[in-house]
C-alpha cells in the first residue's frame, strides 16, 4: 500500500495543523485505505501504514500482535490510568460496484463495513492527542485484524494483549448509517447483540412420495420446528428483551418424487444478554427434540456462540456521554438507544475490562447505502467528528 507521490503530508515532524487541514489528510488516508482493502488476517499494508503514521507521531509501536494487529501507546504527565480506544482494519469479501475515484484495487475485496473509516478516524485522534497532550495517563491505540469473522479480539488477547498492554478501560465505534451522519448512541448494558449459529439434523425415513405412510417424513418435523422456534421469541423470552431465531438454510437429500431421509436447518439467532443466550439454545434444543420424537424421527442439534453480547459499563457510558456532548451538542446524542441486533467481537474485550462501544451516525441525505453493500462507502464528514470525540474522551477520562 505505498502512498506514492500523490499523497500529501500536512504535517511531517511537527504536528501543527488546524482541521480543515487535518480532515483533508483523513480523507487521503481513509481513500487510500479503501483503495487497498485487506481481509481477515491479511491485513499486512495496512498494519504497515497505521505503524508508519503513529511511529511519524513520535509514538512507540509494536506490530504483530494476534497476526496483523499493531499497539501504540501515548503517555502525558504522571497519571497512573491507563485506557484503550480500537478500531478495526479488515475489509470484507465482496466485488465493489461503485465508480467513486477510489474504488477497490483488490478484486473480490471492499471496505464494505466502513474499517477503513474507523481505521482514519483513530490515526486522526492520535494526531489530535499527540499534538495536545492535555491529558495525565496513557491512551493506547489498538489497531485489530479481523473483526468480519469474529476471530481479531480473540487473537490479539491469545497473543497476550492487555498482558503486554494492560489498560482499565477499552472505548471502541462502529459508523451507523441508518442514522443521521454526526449524532451519537450508546446505552448502559447490552448495545450489540450476540450471534450463536445452529444446526437442526433430522433423520426420518425415506421412500417414494406416494407412499408417505410407509415411512417417516423428515419434512413434517422440519415443517413444525421452524414454526415453534418463533414462540421461543413471543412465549419464553422476555417481551423487553431484543432476540432474534433466523432459520436460513434447509438442506434434504430427497427428490421432487422421493420423501428424504434426512433435512437439515441452519441459522443464527440473536440477543443482547448471555441469560437469553442459554435461554435459546435450552429451548430450541428442547422444541427441535421434542417434535422429533412425537413424530417418530430422530434429532441431533448443535449450537455454537461465535460473538458474545457487547455488554458496555455503565460508568465507561457516563463517560462517552460527556465526551460525546462535548462533541456534538447535547440533542445529537442518545443515551439509552435502542440496541443494534448485529454483532462485533469488541465483546470478547468486554469480557476482561469494563468498557463502552458507540455507534456514530453516518447517514447521508441522498444516496444511503447499507453496511455490506456492494455500493457502500464511508461517509467522510463524520471523519474528524469520530477523530474529536476520542480526542474528548480521552482527555475528560484522563483529566
Amino acid at each position: 500500500m505505498g502512498h506514492g507521490k500523490d499523497v500529501k503530508y500536512f504535517f511531517e515532524r511537527t504536528l501543527k495543523m488546524d482541521s480543515r487541514d487535518l480532515k483533508k489528510q483523513l480523507i487521503i488516508w481513509r481513500h487510500m485505505l479503501h483503495q487497498n482493502p485487506e481481509t481477515a488476517f491479511e491485513e499486512k499494508k495496512t498494519a504497515e501504514f497505521v505503524a508508519e503514521k503513529l511511529k511519524e507521531l513520535g509514538m512507540e509501536v509494536h506490530t504483530g500482535i494476534g497476526g496483523t494487529g499493531v499497539v501504540a501507546s501515548l503517555s502525558a504527565g504522571d497519571g497512573k490510568a491507563v485506557i484503550g480506544i480500537r478500531a478495526d482494519m479488515d475489509a470484507i469479501n465482496l466485488k465493489e460496484l461503485s465508480d467513486h475515484d477510489h474504488v477497490s484495487k483488490n478484486a473480490g475485496k471492499m471496505h464494505g463495513c466502513g474499517h477503513d473509516g474507523h481505521t482514519a478516524t483513530l490515526l486522526g485522534a492520535a494526531v489530535l492527542l499527540a499534538e495536545t497532550k492535555n491529558f495525565n495517563g496513557t491512551v493506547r491505540f489498538f489497531f485489530q485484524p479481523a473483526e468480519e469473522p469474529g476471530h481479531g479480539a480473540k487473537a490479539m488477547m491469545d497473543d497476550g494483549l492487555f498482558e503486554k498492554y494492560p489498560v482499565d478501560e477499552i472505548y471502541g465505534l462502529h459508523n451507523a448509517p441508518f442514522l443521521p451522519a454526526g449524532v451519537i448512541h450508546t446505552r448502559t448494558g447490552g448495545i450489540m447483540a450476540s450471534e450463536d449459529n445452529f444446526k437442526i439434523r433430522i433423520t426420518g425415513q425415506g421412500g417414494h412420495a406416494s407412499s408417505p405412510h410407509q415411512g417417516i417424513d423428515p419434512l413434517t418435523s422440519a415443517s413444525q420446528i421452524y414454526l415453534a422456534l418463533q414462540t421461543i421469541v413471543s412465549r419464553n423470552g422476555n417481551p423487553l428483551h431484543p432476540i432474534v431465531i433466523s432459520c436460513t438454510e434447509w438442506h434434504t437429500d430427497g427428490a421432487h418424487n422421493a420423501i428424504p431421509t434426512h433435512v437439515e436447518i441452519l441459522g443464527d439467532t440473536r440477543s443482547c444478554s448471555k441469560e437469553d443466550q442459554i435461554l435459546i439454545e435450552n429451548r430450541m434444543r428442547e422444541v427441535s427434540q421434542g417434535i422429533c420424537t412425537m413424530n417418530g424421527a430422530k434429532c441431533e442439534f448443535d449450537y455454537t456462540h461465535e460473538f458474545n453480547p457487547v455488554l458496555n459499563d455503565k460508568n465507561c457510558v457516563d463517560t462517552v456521554i460527556r465526551a460525546a456532548i462535548q462533541t456534538v451538542g447535547k440533542e445529537k446524542v442518545d443515551e439509552n438507544c435502542e440496541p443494534w441486533m448485529a454483532s462485533e467481537d469488541f465483546a470478547a474485550y468486554l469480557n476482561q475490562v469494563p468498557g463502552c462501544f458507540l455507534l456514530l451516525g453516518s447517514g447521508k441525505t441522498e444516496e444511503n447505502i447499507p453496511l455490506h453493500n456492494a455500493m457502500f462507502d464511508y461517509n467522510d464528514e463524520v471523519l474528524m467528528t469520530g477523530a474529536e470525540l476520542w480526542k474528548n474522551l480521552v482527555e475528560e477520562r484522563l483529566k
